[in-house]
């Protein structure tokens, strides 16, 4: 199995809590994040655009699956030295995180995130940093 990410989900699943933009959102982004956090060795291929996670946003919200996420998508492979169809397990994925990234980068990566605010992101690089593992949807 291949899980297809564009490149700020990268970041926005080590920070998921169960939060989202609607119930089906939340059902995706849990089945997405719990295959990669039990089975780190899920093969990740990184792509431009609507991605896996993508595919169950809210049909009639504003359409941020396009558009400036672009450019938060190339800021986050930039920094994790990472290029468009690299594929790798979401474990070496969360390694590259740890060796490049401090809880302080969320901040100016992700300031125009709505999410970004509730510090989950920022949280969870500091556990990927600390060798910790990424708990539980709902624990």
């Amino acid at each position: 199995m291949t899980i297809r990410l564009r490149g700020h989900h990268l970041l926005c699943l080590l920070g998921y809590r169960g939060m989202g933009y609607s119930a089906d959102f939340c059902v995706n982004m849990t089945a997405i994040y719990e295959t990669l956090r039990t089975n780190p060795e899920t093969e990740v291929e990184i792509i431009t655009g609507p991605d896996d996670v993508c595919r169950a946003y809210p049909q009639d919200k504003s359409n941020h699956c396009e558009g400036t996420v672009y450019g938060l998508d190339e800021a986050v492979l930039k920094k994790l030295g990472l290029k468009v169809n690299e594929r790798s397990s979401w474990q070496s994925l969360c390694s590259r995180v740890a060796e490049t990234m401090v809880p302080e980068d969320i901040s100016h990566l992700c300031q125009t995130c709505p999410w970004e605010k509730y510090g989950v992101c920022a949280d969870g690089v500091g556990l990927i940093k600390a060798g910790k593992p990424l708990p539980k949807v709902g624990a």
